[in-house]
């Protein structure tokens, strides 16, 4: 692919957006390749864990292309923003878990990539902001509805209605990042917390994310009926009786489902 790399090792995937030059600015013919590129890994049962990144040290995702969005018409920045949707919906449903390496500048789309993963681990260098209404847009790819859900709708508005940008320890402190590394450790950070999502349950893990996502859409009764329905359909897994007898055996489970 033209803008993607792509390294896999074992059951984790490195993809990491290649347009240093334009800081990985994400224009149309990368979301074309980022979608294709993890339509294909969703159907995987080799790949349990998908590690995103940016090429260099400057950027993790600068935002959205400028350059093709200034001359675009209504309709053409409809199709983007769906393009996007479709992209992040993705990513953020799949079911391997999606780990943000965070190397630099995660702005407006950048940023919003970041948020459909589901951990982010950021370099300390890291900077994070929705840049939109200063250029006379809002969020398109997602911001104004996952951000509130993260940090909440008063702190949301403030960052997007200000433009402000934070820092990756005031996105801890808020909880947009899950960890803060140095930049020199962040991708080893990144394959040591993917190997140890890799130690548990595979299916459970899926299913879990399955059901926070839906969760999230749902009111509490709806929630929790969803999740005594998944909780009662993992009761028929491998690696339920698999864990639970190595638990009472006192011994390492071999933990096979995804």
């Amino acid at each position: 692919m033209k803008n993607l790399t792509i390294d896999i090792q074992g059951q984790i995937a490195l993809v990491q957006i290649n347009r240093p030059k334009a800081l990985n600015a994400l224009n149309s013919e990368t979301l074309d390749e980022l979608y294709a590129c993890l339509k294909e890994m969703e159907l995987r049962r080799d790949i349990r864990i998908l590690i995103l990144t940016g090429a260099g040290t400057k950027a993790f995702v600068a935002g959205a292309d400028i350059s093709e969005m200034h001359q675009a018409t209504a309709v053409e920045g409809l199709a983007m923003a769906r393009l996007a949707d479709r992209t992040f919906s993705l990513l953020e449903n799949m079911p391997q878990v999606s780990i943000a390496a965070v190397n630099g500048y995660a702005l407006g789309g950048g940023c919003e990539i970041a948020m459909a993963c589901d951990i982010r681990v950021a370099a300390e260098t890291a900077k994070f902001g929705q840049p939109e209404c200063g250029l006379g847009i809002i969020p398109g790819f997602g911001g104004t509805q996952r951000l509130s859900r993260l940090v909440g709708k008063g702190r949301a508005k403030e960052l997007i209605f200000t433009c402000d940008m934070i820092d990756a320890q005031e996105a801890y402190r808020i909880g947009l990042v899950n960890q803060i590394v140095p930049a020199e450790e962040l991708m080893d950070a990144c394959y040591a917390m993917g190997q140890k999502i890799l130690k548990k349950g595979g299916y459970a893990v899926s299913l879990a994310k399955r059901v926070i996502n839906a969760g999230m859409d749902m009111d509490l009764a709806s929630g929790l009926e969803l999740e005594a329905t998944s909780f009662g359909l993992a009761f028929s897994t491998h690696d339920k009786y698999e864990g639970m007898g190595a638990f009472l055996e006192k011994r390492p489970a071999q933990l096979t489902d995804f």
